[in-house]
């Protein structure tokens, strides 16, 4: 006879099944292998608190903190019943409306909870699982299709896969060493003898030096500084890039962002919020000149005249995300970048106009931002930010 709590066969597998299913719509890493171990949680702790079920699965399901709350908010909806705990099993509906109103859930949870089904297909408790990040219906050519497609040609629902996957691109600052020193072991590169140390291991063996320990510098990546386009030729990138930006540069140390576009606007307190939907929730209401025109010279005035002190004795890293159509008057912006030049480490110009073959920065702005920038980069498509990293480490060793 089967027990009601076994998580091994019945409902409950097939709904732990289809809630991974549900997690990975919503961006939330999560494979085959987590889903087998979410289930044998839930044999291990029943179903008679839901609270303990809850934790034993994002115990095995989660992986990285900014999922957390999309998983808890997805686990109210998908395991919602209230009143017959002990019986649970019977209960799990996936159709079933969450604790939460729909307008207060994170987007990546009202889409993965309205993914449209094919009523002509199985339900997807019965569906057989794919080990994929993309979902099943993607063809290899689809993926590779998207990789390189520009983001401002992308559809509705392709432009919502491409931000999740976008959320999962690294973009390690570049480290630089620092005064402060550390031990670096006997044979440390380019560290110095720590002669204290070695009189202090000796003064411990009797005056034999057995250990020559060394010191070197630490390191520490550099400062960074982001100004976003958001006028209206950039209306399709500013969000994307600012959610890759959100994820990619979670361990970058100092971050400070700002919005430009008729004004500058502050998005660093936001940035600070752990999960990129709220960041993006925040931004969204800080922002009140989003796709309007552009004035990138009275935006950086602003900058120096109100926030001059983000910018750390000629080490932070500033990068300029704009098409560079710039309304304002050449000379004040010619001005305004000589200023930011001289107090930061480099100034790069990542254009998603590259995107097109022979481009040239004819507009007046593009003119005076591209010859202040120390280097122009593509940002138009996942595989342009893939590779952003890579360039970013080649101009720093390079010292162009």
């Amino acid at each position: 006879m089967q027990q009601l709590g076994d998580a091994r066969t019945g409902k409950l597998a097939g709904n732990i099944a289809a809630f991974g299913r549900a997690l990975r719509r919503a961006g939330v890493r999560t494979d085959a292998a987590r889903i087998a171990l979410a289930e044998e949680a839930a044999t291990l702790v029943g179903v008679e608190r839901r609270l303990d079920l809850s934790a034993a699965l994002e115990a095995v399901m989660v992986s990285r903190e900014q999922d957390r709350l999309v998983f808890r908010e997805l686990f109210d909806a998908w395991f919602r019943d209230p009143e017959l705990a002990n019986k649970l099993l019977a209960q799990m509906l996936p159709s079933a409306e969450g604790k939460a109103e729909p307008s207060k859930r994170r987007p990546r949870v009202r889409e993965a909870l309205a993914a449209p089904r094919d009523p002509h297909k199985p339900p997807l408790a019965a569906l057989p699982d794919k080990e994929a990040e993309f979902d099943a219906a993607m063809t290899a050519s689809d993926r590779q299709r998207l990789h390189h497609a520009d983001f401002n040609a992308l559809g509705a629902a392709e432009y919502r896969l491409v931000e999740r996957l976008a959320r999962d691109i690294s973009l390690p600052v570049p480290r630089l060493p620092t005064r402060r020193l550390r031990p670096a072991g006997e044979s440390g590169r380019h560290a110095r003898m720590h002669w204290p140390g070695v009189l202090h291991e000796a003064a411990r063996t009797g005056g034999e030096m057995l250990r020559l320990p060394r010191l070197a510098r630490r390191e520490q990546p550099l400062p960074l500084l982001v100004l976003v386009d958001v006028s209206g030729s950039m209306e399709r990138y500013a969000r994307l890039l600012l959610a890759f930006l959100h994820a990619a540069t979670r361990r970058a140390g100092r971050r400070d962002v700002f919005a430009f576009g008729t004004g500058l606007t502050d998005l660093t307190p936001a940035f600070r919020l752990a999960d990129t939907d709220d960041m993006l929730g925040a931004a969204s209401l800080a922002i009140d000149d989003f796709a309007g025109g552009t004035r990138l010279g009275s935006s950086l005035a602003e900058l120096r005249q109100r926030h001059a002190r983000r910018l750390i004795g000629r080490r932070t890293l500033v990068l300029v995300i704009s098409d560079g159509l710039d309304t304002g008057e050449p000379a004040q912006l010619a001005q305004e970048l000589q200023w930011l030049k001289r107090h930061s480490r480099r100034l790069l110009w990542l254009n998603p106009l590259l995107r097109f073959e022979g481009y040239a920065p004819l507009a007046r702005g593009a003119g005076v931002l591209h010859r202040h920038a120390d280097a122009m980069l593509a940002v138009h498509n996942l595989s342009a930010l893939e590779q952003l990293a890579a360039s970013l480490a080649a101009l720093m060793r390079s010292g162009r």
